[in-house]
């Protein structure tokens, strides 16, 4: 590294200047205020944890997301967390330990050691709540509102949600002929939907039977709520199970349907975070962004790596992305110069305005910038005795 690019930043590590810092902050700390008015308590968990505690439960998905390194003080491998939900998980289970149900928040920036795709920031600022203790959909319909609502605290006026459900995945597969290594195949060309493929996958394995070839028909249960009745006709005979998560998309989509600001789409072969997820999954999205900007659903097994299994279900999303989405003008807040002065009044006066959250930028002797350079569009000036405010011309 040379003289010239020794202050470059890794590929996907950015920094936050003014005034966007403090919009950020401002932007953080409006949700964080909305999911305790919820009766979501604040926990912050460590950056860093034993690779065994921060990656138990989360089978794939994180591992090859953590960077890790060794403990110079207990020679044990350490992880930078990639997501903070297995942790509030673990804080839950193990610290916690309560027998009624429990709402969690949590905000923090978190590291990824690779981007799920070009171009992505490999450091966001998580922040998500997660509800423990509670198996019902009602639990799932609570998380998806709060979701949204948490959209709307930034400025997010129009949404539109996937949801989804893994049981249904997870149990026809259970029931199909295929072997571990045809499911493996069968799952990786549904996440492209790639409807051909899976027909001649088929036709080369001679599967007939009826729960193979239901996974088949995940491909084309995408589109408006209607795609429920389909699946409910399309399963009713073949499995109770599979009816009964269908069940539960509706209940949640029925909860949600009459906000005029959400469209809903329901896609049944939708698997992300299959390794991870047990239950419902729901994905945000907004008008003109390809890639969802929100992400939850129910994870009920992670508990038990930590000694209690308990149900769980959470959502997370990226406050930077978040703040990059607001339509509003930057915020360029000016504030108020004062002089050089050994003035005790004028100190007096400084500590006042400060108190009301008045910005005060105070000269620094033999300064050589102006009032204007300093971002201060108002002065302190003595007139009769007192300092005033007066208007920077």
């Amino acid at each position: 590294m040379t003289i010239t690019n020794r202050w470059l930043l890794p590929e996907g590590v950015e920094e936050i200047l003014p005034a966007k810092a403090i919009q950020l902050e401002q932007l953080s700390r409006t949700i964080i205020d909305l999911l305790t008015t919820w009766g979501y308590e604040f926990v912050i968990p460590p950056m860093i944890e034993y690779v065994e505690s921060l990656l138990t439960g989360t089978g794939e998905d994180l591992d090859l997301k953590t960077f890790k390194l060794i403990d110079q003080l207990s020679g044990r491998l350490m992880g930078i967390r990639a997501d903070i939900t297995p942790q509030v998980a673990r804080i839950d289970a193990h610290i916690l330990k309560r027998d009624t149900p429990t709402r969690l928040c949590y905000l923090g920036s978190v590291l990824h050691a690779r981007p799920s795709k070009s171009g992505e920031t490999r450091s966001p600022l998580q922040v998500g709540a997660e509800l423990y203790g509670h198996a019902g959909v009602a639990s799932d319909i609570e998380i998806v509102k709060l979701m949204l609502a948490t959209l709307k605290q930034a400025g997010i006026n129009q949404t539109y949600i996937d949801l989804g459900h893994i049981g249904i995945f997870r149990t026809l597969s259970s029931q199909s002929s295929l072997t571990a290594e045809q499911q493996a195949a069968v799952f990786e060309a549904l996440q492209r939907k790639a409807k051909d493929e899976l027909k001649s996958l088929y036709k080369s394995w001679n599967v007939t039977d009826d729960s193979s070839n239901a996974l088949l028909e995940l491909v084309n249960l995408n589109g408006d709520v209607s795609v429920l009745t389909e699946a409910e006709k399309l399963f009713k005979t073949l499995s109770p199970e599979v009816v009964n998560y269908i069940a539960e998309v509706k209940t949640l989509a029925d909860s949600i349907k009459d906000q005029s600001d959400v469209a809903i789409n329901i896609d049944l072969a939708e698997l992300r975070g299959y390794h991870y997820h047990t239950g419902m999954v729901y994905t945000a999205f907004v008008p003109g962004h390809g890639e969802g900007i929100a992400f939850g659903g129910r994870y009920d097994d992670i508990g038990s790596a930590f000694g209690r299994a308990r149900p769980a279900t959470g959502f997370s999303t990226d406050v930077k992305s978040l703040l990059n989405l607001q339509s509003t003008e930057e915020n360029n807040v000016k504030g108020i110069f004062a002089p050089v002065s050994d003035d005790a009044s004028l100190q007096k006066k400084i500590n006042e305005l400060r108190a009301l959250g008045e910005i005060v930028v105070q000269e620094l002797q033999g300064q050589q910038a102006t009032a204007n350079e300093m971002n201060c569009d108002q002065q302190l000036a003595q007139e009769k005795g007192e300092w005033v405010i007066k208007k920077i011309n």
